[in-house]
């Protein structure tokens, strides 16, 4: 298995007849999702932000795709401290982005063309700028105080005041930030822009229900919620004495607390009146029992959630997700690319134009085959690729890839080696990556604006766009259409089906196999750049039958054996 994709137990799940009879079978597992940054997929007014309009003008693009589900990341109003992720008002839409009856006319869009919209709700935490927060911190009596977590200063032994104790944000810095009208410090784990919501004090949790409520009434049809397993905390807020692998004080207090299901079981209420989808997205979690806990078909929480493991594919577990929830009555959201990950043709693959175009597909052959919900985010399906290493800092607009470099140069002011190897870094993982402007076409700023886009469109879009890609029947965007119309055909072995780990030692393949009764299929998968010879009667145990899907037109499966070419993928039924 290539150490990209290393990971432990190789052993299937058995019984694949009583597997695929036993999955509960919905609509949202056979569906698949395609993300939307806003403020980068389309600009109607050239503003040089994208907006409503922008992304209504292009459903007919995104209907040809071939994707189920559109999810909008944050739309409504905010200050943009965190691109939208601190929000200021849930029932209002963010200016530039347009206005509540656009959201109408896209949701009505979505649906008279046979796909769903799905919105981003962020309830950990509000904007400092919205009007309960505002309440809260007006005074200790105010009727909001309790929608917040406040706590009184505690002061060292030379009378200096001190944060209520050592939890860290995740953006950098104390996760306190004092308030001096009322003498108390409030919790961010964040930025101090998004202070955290107090999930134990009822009305919060009756305002987030409302809110659900008020978007699912308009036609919404579910919610990604984002970082929702921090909305429980431990009681008493204690000092962090122990250490993890992220090095994160407090993690331990916040991450997974304990009335999170409590809480999950609130929000699953509201989604079940309305048989909606939900995903949410669980940082910092690796316990397989843990997600269990939420996303168990007779919980009654989330549908499925998003863990970051499968982003550590350097030595990341993808048997052990898939066969735990097959068999365990769980379910996977399947993802290489989100606004938060740098672009995976990039990371994963290679972006080097002779094998640009080759590894997305295996890429995606490697993703789209897989038991679980697929998303994919824009911008994948054309292979677009990470920022050119010669963009300097400036370029970067991500508040957490800003904070990190001024934090870096203040430690290390005149170490220009590290800060190079530092730009390398934020150039393969930096979340900017995934939010440069989509690339429509060869005319000027990719199409994207008439105006001056908000951020730099990478200047590889003369030949990486949209428009070529769609006009091209060999191109990534054509080979994603495939791989979701075969997920649909054979849904009951691609979305239902058993997984089988082969080869699990082999450093160049990574071959799965999905069984449903007694049809099977293989998919080979070469994550190197050099050509291999696969012995596949002895790594499948039989016969290749009719060739579903390759990245490579000239490939012959006649024979003991295959030649794969460098990135070379192909999905085959099993005779």
């Amino acid at each position: 298995m290539p150490e990209q994709l290393s990971n432990g137990h190789a052993n299937g799940a058995g019984g694949s007849q009583d597997l695929v009879n036993r999955v509960p079978r919905a609509w949202w597992k056979e569906a698949s999702v395609y993300q939307i940054y806003p403020s980068s997929f389309k600009d109607s007014n050239g503003d040089g932000i994208g907006d409503i309009p922008g992304i209504i003008s292009k459903l007919d693009y995104i209907k040809q795709l071939g994707v189920d589900i559109v999810w909008l990341s944050p739309i409504f109003k905010s200050p943009q401290a965190d691109m939208g992720y601190d929000i200021s008002d849930y029932c209002d839409i963010h200016e530039p982005y347009g206005t509540i009856e656009d959201v109408d006319e896209l949701i009505r869009g979505l649906h008279s063309r046979g796909m769903k919209c799905i919105l981003d709700l962020v309830v950990n935490h509000t904007s400092d700028q919205h009007d309960w927060f505002k309440q809260s911190r007006s005074s200790l009596s105010n009727s909001h105080r309790e929608w917040y977590i406040w706590r009184k200063p505690k002061y060292d032994s030379a009378g200096k005041r001190q944060p209520p104790n050592n939890w860290k944000a995740i953006f950098g810095g104390s996760a306190w930030e004092y308030d001096e009208q009322t003498d108390e410090y409030y919790l961010h784990l964040f930025l101090r822009e998004q202070p955290d919501l107090n999930w134990d004090y009822p009305p919060v949790r009756d305002a987030v229900c409302n809110v659900m409520r008020f978007w699912l009434d308009r036609g919404c049809d579910g919610f990604r919620i984002d970082a929702i397993n921090f909305i429980s905390k431990s009681p008493g807020l204690p000092d962090d004495t122990s250490t993890n692998r992220w090095n994160m004080l407090g993690l331990e207090h916040y991450a997974n607390g304990p009335r999170l299901h409590e809480y999950l079981k609130v929000v699953g209420g509201v989604l079940r009146e309305y048989n909606a989808f939900s995903v949410g997205e669980m940082g910092h979690l690796t316990d397989l029992n843990e997600v269990l806990r939420s996303v168990g078909a007779d919980r009654g929480e989330l549908a499925m959630v998003f863990h970051f493991e499968i982003m550590d594919m350097d030595n990341g577990p993808v048997n052990r997700w898939q066969t735990f929830m097959l068999e365990k009555n769980g379910w996977n959201a399947l993802y290489l690319e989100n606004h938060d990950q740098s672009r995976s043709v990039s990371r994963f693959g290679s972006d080097k134009p002779q094998y640009r175009s080759v590894s997305a597909k295996m890429l995606a052959t490697y993703l789209g085959f897989q038991s679980g919900t697929l998303f994919l985010y824009q911008g994948q399906e054309l292979a677009m690729a990470n920022v050119p290493l010669s963009w300097g800092i400036a370029e970067y607009k991500d508040v957490a890839t800003q904070n990190y470099w001024n934090e870096l140069i203040e430690e290390h002011p005149d170490d220009k080696e590290l800060a190079r190897q530092a730009l390398e870094g934020l150039n393969k993982k930096s979340r900017d990556s995934a939010r440069t402007p989509v690339q429509w076409d060869s005319s000027q700023n990719a199409g994207f604006t008439t105006g001056k886009p908000w951020m730099r469109v990478d200047e590889d879009y003369p030949k990486w766009n949209a428009e070529s890609q769609v006009k091209a029947s060999d191109s990534v965007f054509h080979y994603y259409r495939t791989i979701l119309q075969v997920r649909k055909e054979y849904k009951d072995i691609f979305v239902y089906g058993e997984f089988e780990l082969l080869a699990p030692d082999d450093q160049q393949l990574f071959v799965y196999k999905r069984t449903s009764g007694s049809t099977a299929a293989v998919v080979v998968l070469n994550f190197k750049e050099t050509e291999i010879t696969v012995r596949t009667t002895d790594l499948v145990g039989g016969t290749l039958g009719e060739v579903l899907l390759s990245n490579y037109s000239d490939l012959n499966v006649e024979g003991p054996s295959v030649s794969l070419g460098p990135f070379g993928a192909f999905v085959a039924l099993l005779s």
